[in-house]
């Protein structure tokens, strides 16, 4: 039974009543007539030749090395062929020469599917994703289109080692090859018989490189179900899969199906082939990231969330280009898709980030006055948030202050008072800055001395300062800001040693080398013993977690305290070493020395304080049930361990 146009016109039977009989004037042999049996002729020799049904047929591949030449002529008597066919039909459509090569094409058509099928099994290893990446410029030159350029292409698959390898001389030639085979099918109207063998096998082979890759199909009732850590580890595994994925897998598969059927009728079957390959890998691949989107939103899920979303934006323009055609419309809509639900998911959980730090209601003051845990949290993910600033910005430039802050109208234009702050990404993570530095404020009232308090906002401003300066919030914020805030952090410790050290500053004479009378003398002394000791006592559980600060603060003490006592000290202390009113107890009890000793113990927290360690985990990385941020839970971003897997 006929499967063509073209060869149902050959079978067709005449309504003449004679047809098939000769005439009764014998009818003139042209010479196109000659030629085209002799074509007929040549083609059926080679034909027969490589006929599977014929005895004297080998069972090597006619695209083997060493039968080139047959190839070529193979291919050069099929095009012949059809010329042929062509001439029969327009000049003599009811010859038997006619039937002939009708019968000839069909065995044709056998061999070549089988060729053609081989082929795409054989070497499938010089046909991966990666080799046809780096073959495809060879390739679309090495080319059967032109029979006069497949000679060019055998002088390809021999340049020296030193240019090809091997693997890649191999996938060259076979490109070619199946390029061949095809424009010989496609032309003789074999073009679905040839789209069906190449989509079966190319098929399994994307399928196997993205099962591979480990690129799962997970429904959204499947993942919304899935603990965080488990959830986490398959988003680690998508990251990794979905560059190659895309650039290499989809790339290659559409630089194969693009070379193979380049021919000028090839244009509906190259699309067809493609689409019906990769479509359902594709789509697979790229709703994972929406279907993460949906799920429930914590702050611990922000930066894989980012990730997804910069891997994508990333690889969109590739999407666009890979995935051009309409039938493939679908994966570039999923693509968009999974880009909106990312930025929609990012939105909320900044919002939610910045409420939870409002809502933060803990009353228990840090013990030393040290850095609070909601500093260390809120810092180090705004540090994390500032690596993906260009995300952040793509995702919306705009995101909202929270409408009902219960801070004054004059802080919302705060951050923005700055020159050095431009984008309005900087000016919202100054802003998340501003609001746990407003929090602080009211954390420092629980601290019963006004100098703690101060110690306090020093401390944790010295953190923000140093994670600024530390991270990409540098080239955020600016230097202007940097060195704005570090003259407040000076601030705070120059109203610290104020209010903490003014007994001691007060015992002293403001002219310590004048002359006063020796019981005067003795009140200073006694005085200054006083505050000193009970000064030190009292503060050696505070903390300065900071070592250029603490540093700072010890060194403004000693200059302070120390010249004034030395002088003091060396002018009167052979005059009153006892004290008459104790029982003849020394009255200085420290040297100028000693000063620095006693001062150099202080800011470290004495042990079972409770202080915190520089160095700890930043706790806060939940919200509690009404959420605000709970202070029993890890980092951020511990299981992250980055800025990308």
């Amino acid at each position: 039974m006929p499967r063509k146009g073209m060869r149902t016109i050959f079978f067709k039977p005449s309504t003449s009543p004679t047809a098939g009989t000769p005439s009764s004037s014998p009818q003139r042999v042209t010479f196109s007539d000659s030629l085209m049996d002799e074509n007929i002729q040549i083609a059926r020799s080679l034909i027969t030749k490589w006929d599977d049904t014929s005895q004297s047929c080998s069972i090597s591949s006619l695209f083997s090395s060493d039968n080139r030449q047959d190839a070529k002529d193979y291919l050069k008597a099929v095009y012949d062929l059809q010329t042929a066919m062509h001439y029969f039909i327009t000049h003599h459509s009811t010859s038997d020469k006619l039937v002939l090569a009708q019968t000839l094409m069909q065995t044709a058509m056998k061999r070549l599917e089988r060729e053609f099928y081989q082929m795409l099994k054989i070497n499938g290893e010089y046909l991966d994703h990666e080799s046809v990446s780096v073959s495809s410029s060879r390739a679309s030159r090495a080319s059967f289109s032109d029979l006069e350029d497949y000679e060019v292409s055998e002088t390809e698959s021999r340049i020296s080692d030193d240019a090809i390898s091997e693997m890649e001389r191999v996938s060259t030639a076979a490109m070619a090859d199946l390029k061949a085979i095809a424009d010989c099918m496609i032309s003789a109207g074999y073009g679905k018989e040839c789209a069906r063998i190449y989509k079966i096998i190319r098929k399994s082979v994307v399928d196997e490189a993205l099962y591979h890759l480990g690129v799962e199909r997970l429904n959204f009732n499947v993942i919304q179900k899935m603990d965080w850590d488990v959830l986490e580890i398959k988003i680690k595994n998508w990251l990794r899969a979905v560059r190659t994925a895309v650039k290499t897998v989809f790339a290659g598969e559409r630089i194969l199906c693009d070379t193979v059927f380049s021919g000028p009728s090839s244009a509906s079957i190259r699309v067809s082939c493609f689409s019906q390959i990769v479509k359902e890998g594709a789509l697979d691949l790229l709703v994972f990231p929406e279907n993460v989107a949906k799920c429930k939103k914590t702050p611990e899920k922000m930066f894989r969330t980012l990730d997804l979303y910069e891997a994508i934006s990333d690889l969109s323009p590739d999407i666009a280009s890979i995935f051009s055609f309409e039938s493939t419309s679908a994966v570039r809509s999923q693509a968009a898709n999974s880009l909106i639900r990312l930025g929609e998911a990012v939105r909320t959980m900044l919002a939610d980030f910045e409420a939870a730090i409002h809502k933060d209601t803990s009353k228990t003051p840090v013990p030393g006055g040290g850095v609070h845990p909601l500093t260390r949290y809120v810092m180090n993910y705004i540090a994390f948030l500032a690596d993906y600033s260009g995300s952040l910005a793509e995702i919306d430039a705009e995101w909202p202050l929270t409408s009902n802050s219960p801070l004054p109208e004059a802080y919302f234009g705060s951050p923005e008072s700055s020159d050095s702050i431009s984008s309005p990404i900087a000016v919202r993570l100054a802003w998340l800055i501003l609001v746990v530095l407003c929090k602080l404020d009211g954390k420092a009232e629980l601290y019963k001395e006004v100098a703690q308090s101060y110690l306090f906002l020093a401390n944790n401003l010295q953190y923000v300062v140093v994670k600024v300066r530390s991270s990409n919030l540098k080239f955020l914020l600016g230097e202007e800001w940097i060195v704005k805030h570090e003259a407040k952090v000076r601030q705070y410790a120059a109203n610290y040693e104020r209010m903490g050290w003014d007994k001691v500053f007060a015992s002293l004479p403001e002219n310590p080398t004048a002359e006063i009378p020796i019981p005067q003398v003795r009140n200073c002394f006694r005085r200054f013993n006083l505050s000193f000791e009970d000064t030190c006592k009292r503060h050696s559980s505070w903390i300065v977690s900071d070592p250029k600060l603490r540093d700072e603060i010890k060194i403004s003490l000693a200059k302070r305290i120390a010249p004034v006592y030395r002088d003091f000290y060396e002018k009167y202390r052979v005059r009153v070493l006892r004290d008459p009113s104790t029982g003849n107890e020394p009255l200085v009890r420290f040297a100028p020395d000693d000063l620095g000793n006693h001062l150099s113990d202080l800011f470290h927290g004495t042990i079972g304080s409770g202080s915190v360690s520089s160095h700890s985990t930043a706790p806060y990385s939940r919200t509690n049930g009404s959420g605000s941020v709970s202070s029993h839970s890890t980092s951020p971003y511990s299981s992250h361990g980055g800025r990308s897997p």
